[in-house]
């Protein structure tokens, strides 16, 4: 079925058509701009007339009138008039309302279009390190790629995934020398049935590597020097050490796999792509980069120079490709995974969801890329994002001041949604209880963070998160499992719609916002801000209280109305679902 057109849409293309007509055929497209918006004085209000009178040198409030006058007959525009210094402001019918609706409703994706031009984007997001804990930090990364992927995948985008794990660099002589010495240290202990068990039991197993190795590497000089040897054979593809690697490497991407699955987020093993895969191109980067001039050598390290970037005694401060030992750091990998991004993936988008702390970072790499000639200006985009903060105003910590475990945060937020789902619970049986408040959980931890734009510091406060008042997941999917209460007592027939009856006010502010989320999907997408869908559902369901408080639905007055106010409920769930999914978040069908 072809997408539906919202009212503003098709409003703005009827009142362009009317400008188009008012004025001069020699007057340039680009001045005819309607200027569209939803008003507080009429249903959608056009102040466009006001910059084009200005141009044109014309009296906005007569060239208003003009336009009006131009209006060809239509379905939609009930009320038109001109206010103020030139303002056009529009009401619409009832019944075009609901016809709208009634198209959406009669689609599975509501009516959202397709992008017009969708191409192809890489998105590199979700960035753990092996042999190390995921912590809070990871959290944004991981769930704002994820809703992003989710709305580009919706909007027909093909989007490809690239986990860029660390699982390459100089610790790792340490910790397979360890596990030569001592080859059982990895072994496993137990048989978990689910993901989040032998991820647990795989960190476990890390951690013990890890501090053994470690200690022995700060103790043991001799153990020192062969931990070294090791990176060497290591880089130069040593069977034994390879295993051992891989052995690393897949313990730590069964305990990734834990938290993924408590976070409620799918990262498929083959989009794993970590900083090794471009171990073998490093030296064609630095070969080409050097070829080239866009690199130069400056006390022997190979460094990229730029006008603006600068340390603080005014020195320039360099890009540094590669060390003057010869060893490679992050912009060699990154420029190699841009190189293949590019160049075999085909990618006409590149995104990285990464630390607003990395930005010179990427900007620098990003120019350099750019003047190699690997990557088209504009194709990379950082999606910088702010630090999760404690209720101090400080970085998330621990009272040890270390960095809080991401599964720590994840269950302590489970444990908080069980008191207020049991709170609500009224036939829920004790595994549905911790179900539902698993979703609830999660869905509070995701959603304060993409409610919040991206590029903002926020607070993480639990006892907020979980709140069932206010601009919470829990707000929205308590709206979504209202309404599922009221279809279980009104049986599952499909609603019919009757445009002939009319709106009550807080029914059509309901159904003029139910009709923007097509705008609003594209929107997001091309910004890629999912703050503002979060936004969109929190207005929805905002807006379905008082037309829950004020319109009976099972009660009303005449059969039509119970049908077009059972028809609104529906409209509304099936919305406030598709958003939440977009978001990864949850929506229980009770609570």
């Amino acid at each position: 079925m072809p997408s539906v057109p919202s009212l503003a849409a098709t409003l703005h293309m009827r009142l362009a058509e009317a400008v188009s007509a008012a004025l001069p055929q020699d007057t340039p497209a680009e001045w005819i701009d309607p200027m569209l918006r939803r008003s507080d004085r009429a249903d959608f209000q056009a102040n466009g007339m006001l910059a084009l009178a200005k141009r044109l040198k014309a009296n906005p409030r007569e060239l208003a009138g003009q336009v009006v006058e131009s209006l060809p007959p239509n379905e939609e525009i009930g009320s038109v008039e001109v206010s103020g210094p030139g303002f056009v402001n529009i009401g619409v019918r009832d019944a075009a309302v609901l016809r709208n609706l009634a198209a959406r409703s009669d689609d599975e994706r509501l009516g959202v279009p397709y992008a017009e031009r969708p191409g192809t984007t890489v998105i590199d997001y979700s960035q753990p390190n092996v042999a190390k804990e995921m912590h809070v930090g990871h959290l944004r990364s991981t769930v704002i790629g994820d809703a992003v992927t989710q709305i580009l995948e919706f909007r027909g985008e093909k989007v490809v995934r690239r986990h860029h794990i660390g699982d390459w660099g100089t610790q790792f002589g340490m910790l397979i020398q360890y596990l030569v010495e001592h080859p059982h240290e990895l072994d496993h202990e137990s048989d978990a049935a689910d993901a989040k068990d032998q991820g647990e039991a795989a960190m476990a197993r890390l951690n013990r590597l890890y501090k053994s190795a470690y200690s022995l590497f700060e103790s043991d000089e001799a153990f020192k020097t062969r931990a070294r040897d090791r990176v060497v054979l290591l880089q130069s593809g040593d069977e034994e050490s390879l295993t051992l690697w891989h052995k690393i490497v897949d313990e730590s991407k069964t305990y990734f796999q834990g938290v993924y699955e408590t976070l409620d987020v799918e990262i498929r093993d083959e989009d794993i792509v970590g900083e090794s895969a471009y171990n073998d191109g490093l030296q064609a980067v630095v070969r080409d980069l050097e070829s080239s001039g866009v690199a130069v050598r400056s006390e022997g390290a190979l460094c990229v120079f730029f006008d603006d970037v600068k340390g603080p005694d005014g020195t320039p401060t360099p890009l540094i490709v590669q060390k003057s030992n010869g060893g490679f750091g992050y912009a060699a990998t990154d420029l190699a995974a841009i190189r293949d991004r590019i160049g075999t993936l085909e990618a006409d988008t590149v995104l990285y969801v990464v630390d607003a702390r990395q930005a010179l970072h990427f900007r620098m790499v990003f120019e350099t890329a750019q003047r190699a000639g690997w990557l088209p200006e504009g194709a990379a985009r950082q999606l910088a994002f702010g630090t999760v903060l404690g209720k101090d105003g400080k970085p998330f910590k621990t009272r040890a001041g270390e960095s809080v475990r991401l599964v720590d945060l994840l269950e302590e937020a489970t444990q908080r949604a069980a008191l207020v789902v049991r709170e609500k619970a009224q036939d829920l049986t004790e595994d549905e209880i911790r179900e539902r408040a698993a979703q609830v959980g999660i869905g509070a931890v995701k959603y304060a963070d993409l409610s919040n734009s991206m590029t903002r510091d926020y607070v993480f406060d639990l006892d907020r998160m979980v709140s069932l008042q206010g601009d919470t997941s829990v707000y929205l999917q308590y709206a979504y499992a209202r309404i599922q209460s009221i279809f279980r007592k009104a049986g599952d027939e499909k609603p019919q719609v009757h445009p002939t009856v009319e709106l009550e006010p807080a029914e059509r502010a309901l159904a003029l916002h139910l009709d923007e989320f097509g705008d609003t999907l594209a929107a997001v997408a091309a910004t890629y801000e999912p703050h503002k869908l979060a936004a969109y559902l929190y207005e929805l369901a905002t807006l379905y209280s008082p037309f829950y408080e004020n319109c009976p639905v099972l009660k009303a007055e005449t059969p039509q109305l119970v049908q077009n106010r059972l028809f609104l409920c529906d409209l509304t769930a099936r919305t406030l679902r598709q958003g939440m999914t977009l978001l990864g978040i949850r929506t229980p069908e009770r609570l």
